[in-house]
């Protein structure tokens, strides 16, 4: 029996889609009126003789910073190509009900303890060895490995034991109840257990999802071609997809319009305007899973050490004004994490904080502060620029002069992971779109055990840990337990959310079905050209 223990929150789903409209003369200004779209040269045969799906075509994905190998396995800035390659255990639909994938179904001991998967026997790799069991132990294993940096490794750790029961039915013993288990089943990729050393140095990407990997070219991009082995019948129907590197936006939007590229999720907010009067351009927003633009704080560092200084912060922030000009009115303005889609989200907890320079001016003096200086690191790219430009400002109109520190975003993401930053940085976070406690047990910047910040409470692990094992517990339970993991993370302080934004997609209007998982990973499992 296929059960959904862990997940009592009703969750709606939020997503929209708006049509682009009026002309695209920008492209005379641009000098593209030659440019040969590059849908793709091969014919698009209809599946069913009539006007449905089509097989064939290759799609080119615009990204905006290259593939990551050595972190595959964490949930990075780059994620995109992970479902395209692989399959996780179960998929979530908008509401974060599970649904099957390479697990068929599942059942929960009466106690939570322990959770039985039944796996799809008719799976191989793209080299042509069968999926088993073995295959979802070692996955489970290598997220559990320090060395992958995974940040549902806590989850992963609940996992403390496994029992066989032949090649496609597997038991997992847990440590105790985990409110987020299908967060975990979402997330972890199930790999090739002979190659993996290979995969983190991208030498070879050897899993059972819809393509294969042709090639990668560092600093270009990955080439993947049809995996005409996948168990889905007749999927996929392209024939091929290319994620291409274009870091600059006005190149990147130029390939959109051009139909160089036929789908990007990386096009700054601020300039969606621009392509959504183009008609031949789509704009799908999806507000339950992207992730946050926050302000983090090393509190090891003083004056940030004193939960009024950061607090201080929190105050001369103005989110609106963030939203408006450096994101283009993509997104929520608000003090805490959550999307209005979380069971974690209220209304008093967005606005929290609000634009109150006076306030932080004063909290600063009371502190003992009133002229500080903090270098601002931040990613070296338009719209995390101008979101640390934006903070920047503010800060300095409470009495806090920060320096700009901008970096690559690959380095930045390693300092992250190794606790590395200075005082202040500007990023962005995921794992708030899924079970409130997720958030708190594994995203690096608010991990109980070991976050960036480098805070540490043993309220705030007491907290969290409450949440985190409340599995079988009443909607009323977990909702309290939410909030008062709300109400720490807004008085510490360490990290200061700035804006909600959920991901925003610009397809080609030829394109069709495609969609993202909840950790940003691409399904083009039923994605088609006309």
């Amino acid at each position: 029996m296929t059960e959904s223990y862990p997940s009592p929150f009703p969750h709606p789903s939020r997503r929209g889609t708006l049509r682009a409209a009026g002309a695209g003369a920008l492209l005379l200004g641009l000098g593209l009126t030659g440019c040969r779209s590059a849908v793709s040269a091969s014919s698009h045969r209809p599946v069913d003789g009539g006007g449905g799906p089509r097989r064939g075509g290759t799609v080119n994905v615009a990204i905006n910073s290259d593939f990551t190998p050595s972190l595959l396995f964490s949930q990075a800035t780059q994620s995109l190509q992970n479902r395209l390659l692989f399959n996780t255990l179960t998929r979530y639909d908008d509401d974060l009900k599970p649904h099957p994938e390479l697990a068929t179904s599942w059942s929960y001991a009466k106690d939570g303890r322990s959770i039985t998967l039944r796996l799809r026997d008719d799976v191989t790799y793209h080299d042509g060895r069968r999926f088993t069991a073995d295959d979802v132990v070692f996955a489970i294993r290598n997220l559990q490995d320090p060395q992958r940096a995974a940040q549902l490794r806590a989850t992963a750790a609940a996992i403390t034991g496994f029992e066989k029961r032949g090649d496609h039915e597997l038991v997992l013993k847990l440590a105790h109840p985990v409110t987020n288990l299908f967060d975990l089943f979402e997330f972890m990729i199930i790999p090739d257990r002979h190659t993996v050393g290979q995969a983190v140095t991208g030498k070879r990407l050897n899993g059972t999802g819809p393509f294969r990997l042709k090639k990668w070219s560092p600093g270009a991009g990955l080439s993947l071609t049809r995996n005409d082995r996948y168990f889905q019948p007749g999927r996929p129907y392209l024939d091929a997809v290319e994620l291409r590197v274009i870091p600059q936006a006005e190149a990147l939007i130029s390939s959109l319009r051009s139909g160089q590229s036929q789908l990007s999720f990386q096009v700054p907010g601020k300039s969606i305007r621009t392509v959504r009067d183009n008609p031949d351009l789509v704009v799908t927003t999806y507000d339950t899973g992207a992730g946050a633009s926050y302000l983090g704080v090393n509190t090891t560092l003083a004056p940030f050490d004193d939960k009024t200084v950061r607090q201080a912060l929190a105050w001369a922030v103005d989110r609106d004004r963030i939203l408006k000009q450096s994101l283009g009115g993509y997104g929520l303005a608000s003090a805490a994490p959550w999307p209005k889609s979380s069971p974690a989200y209220t209304e008093a907890n967005r606005t929290h904080y609000t634009y109150d320079p006076a306030k932080a001016r004063r909290l600063l003096k009371s502190a003992g502060h009133s002229n500080l200086e903090a270098p601002l690191l931040h990613i070296n790219s338009p719209e995390s620029t101008a979101i640390a430009e934006a903070v920047q400002y503010d800060l300095q109109q409470a009495g806090v002069r920060v320096t700009l520190q901008p970096t690559d975003p690959a380095i930045a993401q390693k300092k992250l992971i190794s606790q590395d930053m200075p005082a202040l940085w500007t990023m962005d976070h995921a794992f708030a779109q899924i079970h409130p406690a997720t958030l708190a047990v594994s995203a690096y910047p608010f991990n109980e055990a070991k976050n960036t910040s480098k805070f540490r409470s043993e309220q705030y692990t007491k907290v969290v840990r409450e949440a985190w094992t409340a599995a079988g517990a009443g909607t009323a339970r977990q909702h309290a337990l939410a909030q008062r993991v709300s109400d720490l993370l807004l008085d510490e302080a360490f990290i200061i959310d700035l804006v909600v934004q959920g991901a925003v997609q610009v397809a080609g209007g030829k394109l069709h079905g495609a969609t993202l998982n909840k950790f940003f990973y691409l399904n083009l499992d039923d994605a088609y050209l006309v």
